[in-house]
């Protein structure tokens, strides 16, 4: 049989690394799908097909691969709705910086510009969430629009669209392969003169705090070093909590709404604050740079000064240009700064984060609780997915990183349902290690169909549901927006059940003292296990430092719920709240 294109372009994949391929059949993907069969699987050498119900989990799955691994992943959709599904997980990995390539096949050539049953155009559908994208119209062409692809998907971090009708596909494989050559990743060394000056300026300042982000991946330790040096309290995104919190005798937490401890204090009193491989993007928690001395180092010089107004921004790695620093910048006798804010961490620490990590009693159980319990149990290197929302509150505040654990989530793009279908692209990369999903009743409900992938595929993810029947961080945003809450509840549904009919290992639990129980048996368990935990829907989170306006809300809220005949529920919401709020 002759080679066709569709089997070149599985072979280029194959050449590339690629081992498996996230999507569902269709006709016009059917030339594909079958190269892949004929090449045996993956563990004959070739490729997996990992048959997902919606293309949008196979997005995220993909994305997900490629972040842990840092290798070339892919996903495919047939023509029209199916690749459409692809969006939104590919919005998320490219804005993650990974490296996907999707296969978006199309209608028959000859019917394209016809409004022909299921056209779309994905050359033009997805600008947006790729760094390239081509559609490939003849036989000699594929085999250099598929290198281009996998080369931009790979060098440049993000995702490549291949558009490839059914019928080209079909077609004997024509023209020259091009070798994927790809050269090994450069240090970005910053200017001299930008170094010079900010070592000045931290020499003029009485007091530094350091701020990091995703971009301090492989500089723990210089991290570390540099503000021993210099004395300065270390804070963090939520993509940068991986990197630097382990081992980390600085640490003042996370600011942000999602944050806790004192890292908003420190970025905000100190007289010089340096900002580590972030774009965190919420300005409203970022110091004034009027008042405060801001500095920025990136590597993407596009990132400096667009969140804040930055004194001092160095195009560079950050693990280069600490080493050029230290050797300018004069050791801090005084850590008085240091160790005030450290005391304030430590205090806020007791008094929000860990308010009510010791409630075994209380029904609906306590999310904090259940939080602080997974944290305990789940393995050492375990790789731990979060919905959006409250999932990642629990994530960011209660999942110790140290240094082998990973986190993943929809951070920059912040879609909901994402935990489940990324635990399958990291369970399907990582076979033999541990991967827990936070999961929300909501984010599960609206990919409900991937548990059958699960189940299908027999991965041994473990689900874990915070299940409170509401979408918990809108209802927050209600309220400290002084809105009452509406829309935002749902009947109570019995995931465990659900679960259970699809063949996993499932629980419900609504007595905290069966908590630790069931989690043990279910991470225990050969193969997919999920546990439903019945929350307390009225427990939220708000942050360390709460604003007068955002008390003014709440309470706004709390009022107009009690006018509407809520009184019982505003109460209620009380009790389970107010020590949450610093000083009450």
């Amino acid at each position: 049989m002759a080679q066709t294109v569709a089997d070149q372009l599985i072979a280029q994949l194959i050449d590339a690394g690629v081992r498996r391929i996230y999507g569902i059949v269709g006709d016009s993907l059917n030339p594909v799908v079958d190269a892949v069969r004929r090449t045996g699987g993956a563990a004959k050498g070739g490729i997996d097909w990992v048959h997902v119900r919606n293309e949008e989990a196979a997005a995220f799955a993909a994305g997900a691969e490629a972040q842990l691994t840092g290798r070339l992943a892919v996903c495919a959709g047939s023509c029209g709705p199916g690749n459409l599904h692809l969006i939104n997980g590919l919005y998320d990995a490219h804005r993650s910086g990974a490296p996907v390539l999707a296969i978006a096949s199309h209608i028959p050539t000859g019917q394209i510009g016809s409004s022909f049953f299921q056209e779309t155009h994905p050359d033009r559908l997805f600008v947006e969430c790729s760094h390239y994208r081509e559609l490939i119209s003849s036989a000699e062409q594929s085999p250099k629009v598929v290198n281009a692809a996998m080369r931009h998907a790979i060098a440049l971090g993000g995702v490549s669209v291949v558009t490839l009708p059914g019928d080209v596909a079909e077609l004997d494989a024509a023209g020259v392969v091009p070798r994927l050559v790809l050269p090994g990743r450069p240090a970005v060394v910053p200017a001299a003169a930008d170094v010079l000056a900010l070592a000045d300026a931290i020499n003029a300042a009485k007091t530094v705090a350091i701020f990091a982000g995703a971009g301090v991946e492989g500089a723990h330790d210089a991290v570390i070093a540099f503000a021993d040096l210099v004395a300065a309290p270390v804070g963090h995104s939520l993509r940068g909590k991986q990197w630097i919190q382990y081992d980390n005798p600085f640490d003042v937490g996370m600011t942000g709404l999602l944050g806790y401890g004192a890292a908003h204090a420190g970025i905000h009193d100190a007289d010089l604050v340096l900002l580590l491989g972030t774009d965190f993007p919420y300005e409203q928690f970022m110091p004034d740079g009027n008042t405060v001395v801001i500095a920025q180092v990136d590597t993407d010089p596009s990132h400096l000064g667009r969140r804040a107004s930055v004194t001092h921004p160095v195009h560079g790695d950050v693990t280069a240009t600490l080493a050029a620093l230290a050797a300018l910048v004069r050791p801090k006798p005084d850590r008085r700064f240091l160790e005030r804010t450290l005391a304030k961490h430590d205090k806020l620490l007791s008094s929000v984060v860990g308010t009510y990590t010791d409630v075994d009693h209380g029904r609906p159980i306590h999310p904090e609780f259940a939080a602080a319990m997974l944290d305990e149990l789940v393995a050492d290197d375990a790789i731990v997915t979060a919905d959006t929302g409250m999932g990642n509150v629990w994530q960011a505040r209660y999942l110790t990183p140290n240094g082998r654990r990973r986190l993943i989530g929809s951070y920059l793009h912040g879609s909901m349902a994402n935990a489940v279908p990324q635990a399958i692209g990291a369970q399907s990369a990582y076979p033999d290690r541990q991967v827990v999903t936070i999961s929300g009743d909501g984010g599960l409900a609206m990919l409900l169909g991937e548990l059958i992938t699960i189940a299908a595929q027999k991965l041994p993810v473990k689900v874990v549901v915070f299940n409170n029947s509401t979408l918990g961080l809108v209802k927050l945003e209600m309220f400290v927006d002084g809105y009452p809450d509406f829309g935002v509840d749902v009947p109570a549904v019995d995931y465990a059940a659900v679960a259970s009919a699809l063949g996993f290992f499932a629980v419900r639990v609504e007595d905290p003292g069966e908590l630790r129980a069931a989690l043990t048996d279910a991470f225990a368990h050969d193969g997919p296990a999920l546990v439903d935990i019945v929350t307390d829907p009225l427990a939220l989170s708000l942050p360390p430092t709460v604003t007068a306006k955002q008390v003014k809300g709440f309470a706004l809220a709390l009022s107009k719920t009690v006018l509407n005949g809520g009184v019982g529920e505003a109460v209620q919401m009380a009790r389970s709240n107010i020590r949450h709020l610093p000083g009450l």
